[in-house]
C-alpha cells in the first residue's frame, strides 16, 4: 500500500510540474521544436541586371555571355572555403594594391585580376612558374620595361610594390593596343600577340565577340564574378566579423644598399625573427643579400 501511495504521489508531481512548464513556456512564448531537418540546399544565382568590368559592360543579355558568367558565379560561391580565404587575405593586401592602382594610372577593378592569378597567395607559384600576387613568369619579369630583378638571391616577383607597377605597365601597354581594358585584361592572361591575332583572323574588335583559348573565355568573367561576390559577400552567404579577417602589421622601411651576410642575424638585429622578415619581404629567397652591385633596397620591418 504505502509503495502504490509513493508512486501515485511521483505521478501526480510529475504531471504538476509539466502543467508548470506548459504554463510557463506558452506565457514566455517559447518555441519547443521537435524532429527539425535540415537540408542544404544548391540554390541558382540570380545574374545581376548590370555588371562591368572597369567601366565597361558585360552583355549579359547574349545567352552565350549569360551562361559563361553563370558559370563562374556558381564556381567562386560554391567554392566556400576558396572565396572566405579570398576575402580575408583581401583585408590584408587591397589596402596595399589599391593606392598603387590609382597611382600608376589603373582602373581599381584590376585588384579583382590579382586575386584571380593567385587568389592573393604571395608566395604559391603556379605550374608554369609564374609568382607573386600578379603571377609573373620569370621570362617576363625580367624584360627590361618591367624592371624586376629574378634570380636565385633576389626575386621581385613577390615584391607587391615592383609587380604591381609592372604588371600596371603591361596592362597600360595592352589598353593603348586594343582601346579596351577588358582585351587588356584577357591579354594577361593569353598575351597580346595571341589575342591580337584572335580577334584579327575572327574579324572582331570585342572581348565578347572573340573565339578565344578557353582559359582566356573564362579568365576576365571570372574577374567580373570575383569583383562581384568580394563587393557583396553577404549576399553570397559569405558571413564573417571585422576580427575574423587577416592584417599585416604596420611597417617601417630600412634602406640597404650593400650586401647582408646573414638575414637571420640582421632580423635579430632589428627585434624580429628570421621568419618575419620574409614574410614581409618574399622577395629576398635567401639567407643572405648578395648585392654586389650596390643597388639600393628596401627592406620593410613590422612595428611591435
Amino acid at each position: 500500500m504505502k509503495k502504490s501511495i509513493r508512486l501515485l504521489t511521483i505521478s501526480i508531481a510529475i504531471f504538476l510540474f509539466a502543467i508548470t512548464l506548459m504554463n510557463y513556456v506558452s506565457k514566455n512564448n517559447i518555441q519547443i521544436v521537435k524532429n527539425v531537418s535540415y537540408k542544404y540546399e544548391i540554390k541558382a544565382l540570380k545574374i545581376p541586371t548590370y555588371l562591368a568590368f572597369a567601366g565597361e559592360r558585360v552583355p549579359t543579355e547574349k545567352p552565350e555571355v549569360k551562361e559563361r558568367m553563370d558559370r563562374e558565379l556558381l564556381v567562386n560561391t560554391y567554392w566556400q572555403s576558396n572565396g572566405l580565404l579570398i576575402l580575408k587575405r583581401a583585408h590584408k593586401y587591397f589596402p596595399i594594391i589599391e593606392p598603387l592602382l590609382k597611382k600608376y594610372g589603373l582602373p581599381d577593378d584590376f585588384k579583382y585580376l590579382a586575386v584571380a592569378e593567385s587568389a592573393l597567395l604571395v608566395d604559391n607559384p603556379s605550374s608554369a612558374r609564374a609568382s607573386g600576387l600578379w603571377h609573373f613568369l620569370p621570362s617576363t619579369a625580367k624584360e627590361k620595361r618591367f624592371g624586376l630583378e629574378v634570380n636565385k638571391n633576389v626575386d621581385e616577383r613577390y615584391n607587391i610594390e615592383k609587380s604591381t607597377k609592372a604588371a600596371a605597365i603591361y596592362l597600360k601597354t595592352a589598353k593603348e593596343k586594343f582601346g579596351s581594358w577588358t582585351l587588356a585584361a584577357a591579354s594577361y592572361n593569353a598575351g597580346m600577340g595571341r589575342v591580337s591575332k584572335r580577334l584579327t583572323d575572327q574579324q572582331v574588335t570585342n572581348y565578347y565577340d572573340a573565339l578565344l583559348p578557353d582559359e582566356t573565355e573564362r579568365y576576365v568573367l571570372r574577374i567580373v564574378a570575383l569583383k562581384e561576390i568580394m563587393s557583396n559577400p553577404e549576399k553570397y552567404g559569405f558571413v564573417f566579423d571585422q576580427e575574423d579577417l587577416y592584417t599585416l602589421k604596420p611597417t617601417y622601411t630600412i634602406t640597404i644598399d650593400k650586401p647582408i651576410a646573414n638575414l637571420a642575424s640582421f632580423a635579430k638585429e632589428h627585434g624580429i625573427t628570421y621568419k618575419e622578415l620574409k614574410r614581409y619581404n618574399p622577395w629576398l629567397r635567401e639567407n643572405k643579400l648578395n648585392n654586389k652591385s650596390r643597388k639600393l633596397y628596401k627592406i620593410k620591418i613590422p612595428k611591435y
